[in-house]
């Protein structure tokens, strides 16, 4: 035991290109190919293979602007498909806990996982056999980049990306300078567009000015994020470790629709549809909810149309998650802000005031209360073995125009089996 170093070391383990990473695991013939995800309505690029990044397609770009370049060559176009990203997260996460439970889930592509435990002299071994394990046990590339603080594992995992190993340590390398010398200072965590200006107009254009600038400098001319990240950056762990997450204050969904609504039966089974979902998602962390807020808009950019904005928040007598009464009345608030003659852009709700659901009756519960409380239950189960919406309810409706445009749906679902891909031996 005496060859352990408790140095701390901490590993950020970061999913490449994880939104084309999960399309290429059930599409082997996109392997090697340059591939692209766009966001809702297929709006923007938010994620690239190398390939589609070699070709000079940025990050965030509207979709329209790069279909030249796209159609030219040849590029792989796929529009984003949350259900399976989560999914596929969710096992990258729980793959990740067999090396240590002490896991913060920082994105839906990152985690930060404590080795403190490991010997030093071990720990790029380690990392390597993380990588190689995530990749076998659920065919997701990563990077790792490992190091004494959080900000330090950042700029280690930068590093990773770039090497074929995808593994980086910083253990152990007394003088780190030289690294951090290459690192731009707008690469660093937490240095966001004006801090980098600000920086900049200071002399500090890269990792190791900033961990190197007196701390009465950045105190008086900064702020106390700023003097973390020069202290992190020496090495010195200033940002802890979130391993706990904390439940959520509200609930929102909301989608721009596929194309514009103008009737109100469209609307109300859309926002239907909205308060299913949010009931699912507070139901399922054992929450209720206090009030519920509707909220719908046009267009901004449609002048010849007029712009139209409105919300409005009802408060529930008894804080419930019981979808059918969450649906009625956010289609009450519904038919007190709708106006005819618009055309609708996008629409919303959000379950605010949550709370534990303790399970403690109250004076005005009924047998039927419990009779909807199993019905609930039985819904998400339904749902969660077969796909989100296999039972539904009747305003949520079926045809759903208004539904997002995803023109370039994989189709895939990990969660409904009719939807997995067929292999013919």
């Amino acid at each position: 035991m005496s060859s352990i170093q408790h140095t701390k070391k901490l590993a950020l383990v970061d999913c490449n290109s994880f939104y084309v990473s999960c399309e290429r695991l059930f599409n082997p013939r996109i392997r090697k190919k340059p591939v692209v995800v766009l966001s809702n309505n297929d709006g923007c690029i938010i994620s690239r293979s190398n390939e589609a990044k070699a070709l000079g397609i940025k990050m965030g770009e509207p979709y329209f602007k790069a279909k030249d370049i796209i159609i030219k060559n040849k590029v792989e176009v796929f529009s984003s498909n949350y259900s399976l990203y989560g999914d596929l997260s969710r096992r990258v996460m729980r793959t990740l806990k067999r090396f240590n439970t002490e896991i913060e889930v920082y994105s839906i592509d990152e985690a930060f996982i404590d080795l403190s435990n490991f010997p030093d002299q071990d720990i790029e071994k380690v990392g390597k056999e993380i990588r190689e394990t995530v990749l076998k046990w659920t065919g997701i590339p990563t990077s790792i980049g490992i190091a004494k603080t959080k900000t330090l594992s950042k700029i280690a995992n930068h590093i990773a990306k770039k090497k074929i190993s995808g593994v980086t340590s910083l253990i152990g390398i007394e003088n780190i300078d030289p690294i951090l010398e290459k690192i731009d200072i707008n690469d660093v965590w937490g240095v966001g567009k004006q801090l980098t200006k600000f920086y900049q107009k200071n002399g500090i254009y890269n990792a190791k000015q900033l961990k190197n600038k007196s701390n009465s400098w950045i105190k008086k001319s900064s702020n106390v994020l700023s003097s973390r990240t020069a202290m992190e950056l020496r090495g010195i762990p200033c940002i802890s470790l979130e391993t706990t997450t904390t439940k959520r204050k509200s609930c929102v969904v909301s989608r721009s629709f596929g194309k514009r609504v103008e009737k109100f039966q469209e609307l109300k089974e859309a926002v239907a549809s909205y308060c299913l979902n949010a009931s699912e998602k507070i139901r399922s962390e054992s929450l209720v909810t206090k009030a519920i807020t509707v909220f719908v808009r046009t267009s901004p950019f449609q002048r010849n149309f007029g712009y139209y904005s409105n919300s409005k928040t009802l408060d529930f007598p008894i804080a419930t998650n019981n979808s059918i009464e969450i649906v009625k009345a956010a289609v009450s608030i519904l038919e007190s802000i709708f106006k005819n003659g618009y055309q609708y852009q996008k629409a919303g709700v959000m379950l605010t005031g949550l709370r534990n659901d303790d399970g403690r009756k109250n004076l005005f519960s009924s047998e039927r209360d419990q009779k909807i409380e199993n019905l609930m239950r039985s819904i998400d189960n339904t749902n969660h073995r077969y796909g989100r919406s296999t039972l539904s309810i009747a305003s949520a409706g079926v045809q759903k125009k208004w539904n997002m445009k995803r023109e370039y749906s994989s189709k895939i679902d990990t969660a409904d089996f009719y939807s997995l891909p067929k292999i013919r031996a």
